[in-house]
């Protein structure tokens, strides 16, 4: 069974940084098409993805608004997916979910079985 742990949101000052995490056990990436992505939700909206990493090649996409700001990583040995996000801005709150899948990187929440609880970011001056 899949089980994913997202920790280290907080409340943090526009401008500042926040280092997410995401612990995986029970999963067993696909040599070529395992993917980990961290999806977003903001109050009444839909989840939406933010960033996604391919577990063994390393290629990364980000969503437009994550770009030049966050740095999706993924520690193999570990088994645990990182988001960097520097220069946060109020837009960027919301619960931040982690998810995996073996059939290559999407950007839609559905194609996606497997996800973590949630961590919540805040930011507010």
């Amino acid at each position: 069974q899949v089980h994913l742990v997202e920790s280290g949101g907080g409340s943090v000052q526009p401008g500042g940084s926040l280092r997410l995490s995401c612990a995986t056990s029970g999963w067993t990436s696909s040599p070529s098409y395992g993917c980990m992505a961290w999806f977003r939700q903001r109050s009444g909206k839909d989840r939406e993805i933010v960033a996604s990493i391919y577990y063994v090649s390393g290629n990364t996409y980000y969503d437009d608004s994550a770009k030049g700001r966050f740095t999706i990583s993924r520690d193999k040995e570990k088994k645990v997916a990182y988001l960097q996000m520097d220069s946060l801005q109020s837009e960027d709150s919301g619960m931040y979910y982690c998810a995996v899948r073996n059939w290559g990187c999407v950007v839609t929440p559905e194609h996606f079985t497997d996800w973590g609880q949630g961590t919540l970011v805040t930011v507010s001056s």
